[in-house]
């Protein structure tokens, strides 16, 4: 005759048919509000008693939450599709093609509640030896908060990937500096196309190519106020993130223009005007410097195939650079040219030197002017 255990403590039974004792606790509910029971055996009964006290440490110790089935793929299914609002389409595509591409398939199968560092550890050490260490930061970051989504929702108790240490992948492609021989080989090639002005704005004020694709013709002042302190100037104050903003506060930032920004602008504008007669009814006016030919927004895969077309026509190899290294080539050239790391911190918008000389100068409210006075210097 066994003992009534208490509510929590799990049941014990002999089985006649097996001829074991059976131990069995609740360890959850379905959605649905099914019972979820951990059931072990064992030929006698203290045996049997052993292992049921091991399933309710574990239980209590939040190894064994949530239904039986949820897998690592529900887990990261459900973080992308509810767990993601506000975030800008690009970054959660970005987010679903690595999951469908490196977690479901590596982890997916797996059952949530199962899932042990050791398998986290040993998929990420795989991913290194073929990923580059950016993405194999982010397939941790996809995995561990598609973990903690789940968590937070009693899928499982305890996420066992924020235990886990993110290894070094392959290095990735560093990016370059083009050479001043270089950039007037890019300037040249770029002056018959409509990407001029975009081409020498990233050159010549090192801004980001996001900043550029969403600078307005209001936020634009090509004339200054001559016999005065104040140049023409350009304001960059938003970006095609999502909500416009720029990357960071010390992001936002006015301009002052080098001659030749003013003069590759007002010849652009003066295009731009022929195109807008030309498209006629089919012109949508969203005030953008840098539009399409019917004046909408221009996205990333525009400016790099453009881009590519000039660097191949500046005897160049296209895929080897990207409209972002222009950026890197105005940090350069300046810090070449000897203006002030804190200067040039100041004028691409960081908060800081610490990023600009680790990631920049390795080649190497106020309007800024220091830009602007080294470009007509350097392109003369």
């Amino acid at each position: 005759m066994t003992t009534r255990r208490s509510r929590g403590d799990g049941g014990l039974h002999w089985d006649e048919q097996r001829e074991r004792w059976i131990a069995s606790v609740t360890v959850g509910y379905t959605p649905a509000g099914k019972r979820i029971v951990k059931k072990a055996s064992g030929k006698t009964k203290t045996e049997a008693k052993a292992k049921l006290k091991e399933i309710i440490r574990d239980y209590d110790d939040g190894l064994a939450s949530g239904p039986a089935n949820y897998t690592v793929a529900d887990a990261v299914t459900g973080w992308l599709t509810y767990g993601l609002h506000g975030r800008d389409p690009n970054t959660v595509a970005n987010y679903r093609t690595l999951c469908d591409k490196h977690i479901i398939p590596g982890l997916g199968a797996r059952k949530l509640r199962e899932l042990s560092a050791e398998d986290v550890d040993r998929w990420l050490m795989g991913k290194a030896r073929t990923l580059s260490a950016r993405t194999v930061r982010l397939l941790h970051s996809c995995l561990n908060r598609s973990v903690r989504f789940a968590q937070s929702r009693d899928k499982v108790k305890r996420n066992v990937v924020g235990l886990c240490e993110v290894p070094e992948g392959k290095e990735g492609r560093p990016s370059k500096a083009l050479t001043l021989d270089q950039a007037e080989a890019i300037l040249k090639a770029a002056s018959d196309t409509r990407m001029y002005a975009y081409v020498v704005l990233s050159l010549l004020i090192g801004a980001r190519t996001e900043e550029l694709r969403a600078l307005v013709w209001s936020e634009v002042d090509l004339d200054g106020k001559p016999g005065t302190d104040s140049p023409p100037w350009i304001a960059v104050w938003r970006s095609v993130r999502e909500g416009g903003d720029t990357k960071t506060r010390k992001s936002r930032r006015s301009l002052a223009l080098p001659r030749r920004c003013v003069e590759a602008l007002r010849e652009h504008r003066a295009q731009q005007a022929k195109e807008r007669e030309t498209a006629g009814a089919r012109w949508k006016e969203n005030d953008l410097v840098f539009a399409s030919l019917v004046g909408t927004p221009l996205d990333s895969h525009n400016v790099r195939r453009a881009f590519r077309k000039i660097v191949k026509d500046a005897g160049l190899p296209a895929k080897d650079w990207t409209p972002r290294e222009m950026r890197h080539s105005f940090v350069s050239l300046l810090s070449d040219s000897g203006v002030p790391l804190e200067d040039i911190a100041r004028l691409v918008g960081h908060s800081g030197t610490a990023v600009t000389e680790a990631v920049y100068r390795k080649q190497i409210r106020p309007v800024l002017l220091g830009g602007a006075e080294a470009m007509d210097r350097i392109f003369t």
